[in-house]
């Protein structure tokens, strides 16, 4: 039996966001290969659109491979233009915090790959949003998305 494979040049799309200023194709390449350690999504993002708010991770690292176009990097640094061929690590925590965008007339195609975690914690630093999400095999994913400042004391409401 031969491995998978998936092209990540071809135009086979798994889904796509349709959201204004946020929308995308994405083919879940991990998925597709059947990888368990090892996330990867192929994404094209078209003119004026962005991926995901600005966030970082507190269980998983991830990388950045552009494989066209020349999309615009937000990070803690700042911002800067990347081109064909460039790759970026966005480690844990903080000092990860990254958008990408795409400021050009012609579509662009990256491949995110990340680490794998059962759990985890996003944050938000623009909107002081954080999401946990949980993915276990045989339970239905958790997802919830709050505001910090929605935050209780331990004990609120036990008796």
């Amino acid at each position: 039996m031969s491995a998978p494979q998936v092209n990540l040049l071809g135009d086979e799309w798994d889904d796509e966001r349709d959201r204004r200023g946020w929308q995308w194709k994405r083919l879940q390449v991990g998925s597709r290969l059947g990888a368990r350690q090892l996330g990867a999504s192929l994404y094209e993002l078209e003119p004026g659109q962005k991926t995901f708010p600005f966030h970082y991770h507190h269980a998983i690292e991830e990388w950045l491979v552009v494989l066209r176009g020349e999309p615009t990097l937000r990070d803690q640094s700042g911002e800067r233009r990347l081109s064909t061929g460039d790759c970026v690590v966005f480690p844990r925590g903080p000092g990860g915090a990254h958008q990408v965008r795409n400021d050009t007339e012609e579509p662009v195609r990256l491949l995110m790959m990340s680490s794998a975690a059962e759990v985890e914690i996003a944050v938000y630093p623009d909107s002081g949003k954080i999401g946990a999400m949980a993915r276990v095999e045989g339970v239905d994913p958790f997802r919830l998305v709050v505001r910090q400042e929605s935050a209780v004391d331990y004990f609120d409401g036990e008796e």
